[in-house]
């Protein structure tokens, strides 16, 4: 594949803090329960109220966050629009099944069975913007958002497209987080656990357009079942191709939650692979999800494009960056199995 120079052309999110935009960059919410619910914004502009009657909050949230970015990039008819979601349209699934265990299969409502698929987002998404482009969605759990990322990536790397529209999304009812938590998968009261709506614009080429991109997405890698050694080969084989080297990372953003058992796993093995680059958080702000990595980018570009890190996101503030970040890494190892590897630069 021939390299190409891709753009992160806007980045918007809906979360646990002020939605659809970069107020938490100066007044930050800091979450007090283990789980919280997504900010949801006024609908209206985005989606006719009655169409919205009939749409779960998951689905209302990636419109409007879709929308919003788009309005922003510019880019009004992506040419590939592809989600990642870890189990996605959690409330409509429960509102179907439900019924059915009470009641039996005779009186369930179809609406809600149509939109409890995974795949339900990211065609709302197309049939909302009247898009017949690329559409693809994927389910894979820690690394959903990452695998729509790297979707992206290959096919402009193939030079199938100039633009595309790559979201994260996920929604997690109280039912939900129960069996999260039971299954010691999330919560254990000492991470907080949210929702998670991002979409992120990207182009290459002229579709870059003329305006000021957020950043540059300067490459990545997905591994499974790796190890140490494989890591730090994938990192240097990253680091290779852009033409950067360790020295070059201003900054790791990594997936701390507070849960200490993962957060050391976290924190030694990104200690091994950068040595003592500054180390930076933002679950503790939006929440722990299976596409908390997609808020962790939508983070990263936003840092990168104001040119400055807030201190609240630094895992160690003695260890402050001095002047403006210009190339980050963001390191997600998922559950344990499957890592990402992305790199922004300014």
């Amino acid at each position: 594949m021939n390299k190409e120079e891709i753009y992160i052309l806007s980045a918007k999110q809906i979360s646990m803090q002020q939605p659809l935009c970069e107020e938490w960059m100066e007044h930050p919410l800091y979450p007090s329960e283990p789980f919280v619910r997504a900010a949801n914004p006024d609908f209206k502009p985005y989606i006719p109220p009655m169409e919205a009657r009939r749409m779960g909050p998951i689905l209302k949230r990636a419109i409007a966050v879709s929308l919003e970015a788009m309005r922003e990039s510019g880019v009004s008819s992506p040419e590939a629009v592809i989600t990642g979601t870890g189990y996605g349209c959690i409330e409509n699934t429960e509102l179907f099944l439900d019924p059915l265990c009470r009641e039996g299969e005779s009186l369930l409502k179809p609406t809600c069975f149509m939109q409890s698929t995974h795949n339900t987002i990211s065609s709302q998404i197309a049939i909302r913007t009247g898009n017949h482009a690329y559409n693809n969605t994927y389910a894979h759990k820690h690394i959903s958002f990452d695998s729509a990322l790297y979707d992206a990536w290959l096919q402009f790397g193939l030079k199938k497209i100039q633009t595309a529209l790559v979201g994260g999304h996920d929604e997690m009812t109280p039912v939900f987080y129960e069996i999260l938590r039971k299954g010691d998968i999330f919560g254990q009261g000492v991470e907080v656990c949210g929702e998670a709506a991002t979409a992120v614009v990207l182009g290459c080429g002229t579709a870059a357009g003329s305006g000021q991109p957020l950043c540059r997405l300067a490459g990545m890698r997905i591994l499974s079942n790796s190890d140490e050694e494989t890591l730090n080969v994938a990192l240097q084989g990253l680091l290779s191709r852009a033409g950067r080297t360790t020295d070059d990372i201003d900054a790791v953003l990594c997936g701390v939650s507070g849960n200490p058992t993962s957060d050391a796993l976290y924190l030694s093995e990104t200690r091994r692979m950068v040595g003592e680059k500054p180390l930076l958080r933002y679950k503790h702000l939006f929440g722990q999800s299976f596409t908390a990595s997609g808020l962790g980018f939508y983070v990263a570009a936003q840092c990168l494009k104001r040119g400055f890190i807030p201190d609240f996101l630094y895992v160690d503030e003695k260890q402050r960056l001095s002047g403006a970040p210009r190339c980050l890494l963001l390191y997600n190892r998922g559950d344990g199995h499957s890592r990402s590897l992305i790199l922004l630069e300014a």
